[in-house]
């Protein structure tokens, strides 16, 4: 969830201010798209920019990733030499809440839209042909920030501000009425399908700290994945439905999800509830707030920041 991608970007260069002591004139912040090889371990560096670009997804075909900047979208392709604008129509606010169908056809948009002259916190979703076409808005109301597919292409889920609290809601992809799935009180964030559309996998404050959760696909049967001392966001399911990568800041962060802070990417193994530590870096916002496997799912993509 990204309230507001102007705002991302201010909050992220004050942060990495204050951090460091500087003005505005002496630090580069440095996005770096990586891919993490699950068999090898092995990190691979695909593009590297002196600019702030946040949340890959990996395409369906496996041929290049999308990424967002500066309120656009963008391809890049697998070697990262080629990085093309990705046409959205007249959506020039998007977020860092956009992904790809698992059929590879349909890409879903976040989009911060001015209402009533304002454009903060009032993401809508849109849809609209991965290989071109005009957007259509999907949810009515707003903020709602989209996290995932179903499997078979018929549902979106995402989190959503109603009532003055953050749910999970689930829409027809055609659009229609929307179901509320959760209804705790506190944050419920990052949604997302496993790939047999039996669960939904999320984070919630639930349990008083930010943890995995997962529940059945109509809601039911909440149960808690996660437990320990860091605050874990954004759970994605592997292809084959057998594990799950979702990144933890390595130190309580309540129910914030700040960019430039200590974090892990963490794997968790559904078969036995073990969890293995992948790799560690300065990330948070923006790092892997969206599916980004691989379509064979020996890989998934991310966003490491530093400064200079």
């Amino acid at each position: 969830m990204n309230t507001n991608f102007t705002r991302t970007v201010l909050t992220f260069k004050i942060i990495l201010l204050l951090s460091l002591g500087m003005t505005a004139q002496e630090y580069t912040v440095i996005a770096t798209l990586e891919t993490y090889h699950i068999e090898t371990g092995k990190r691979t560096v695909i593009r590297k920019e002196s600019a702030h670009f946040e949340a890959p997804n990996w395409s369906a075909d496996g041929r290049y990733f999308i990424i967002n900047q500066e309120g656009l979208l963008f391809t890049v392709s697998l070697d990262g030499k080629t990085k093309k604008l990705l046409p959205t129509g007249n959506l020039a606010r998007c977020n860092n809440d956009h992904g790809i169908s698992f059929d590879g056809k349909m890409l879903a948009i976040s989009n911060n839209d001015t209402i009533n002259g304002n454009a903060s916190g009032n993401s809508r979703i849109y849809t609209m042909p991965l290989g071109g076409g005009t957007p259509k808005r999907i949810t009515p109301l707003a903020p709602s920030y989209w996290h995932g597919w179903s499997p078979d292409g018929a549902y979106l889920v995402y989190t959503a501000k109603r009532n003055g609290n953050f749910d999970i809601y689930r829409i027809p992809s055609e659009g229609g009425e929307e179901v509320r799935l959760t209804d705790g009180v506190g944050l419920d964030d990052g949604p997302e399908y496993a790939p047999d559309g039996q669960y939904i996998y999320y984070n919630s404050m639930q349990s008083g700290k930010m943890e995995i959760w997962r529940m059945r696909a109509d809601g039911s049967k909440k149960e808690q994945l996660t437990k320990d001392a860091f605050s874990n966001w954004f759970a994605h399911p592997s292809p084959d439905g057998t594990q799950f990568v979702y990144i933890a800041y390595l130190e309580d962060q309540g129910d914030r999800h700040p960019p430039m802070k200590q974090v892990a990417l963490r794997l968790y193994n559904l078969t036995d509830g073990s969890i293995k530590t992948l790799c560690k870096f300065t990330g948070g916002q923006g790092s892997i707030n969206v599916p980004s496997w691989s379509p064979d799912g020996k890989q998934f993509a991310f966003v490491s920041y530093s400064d200079e």
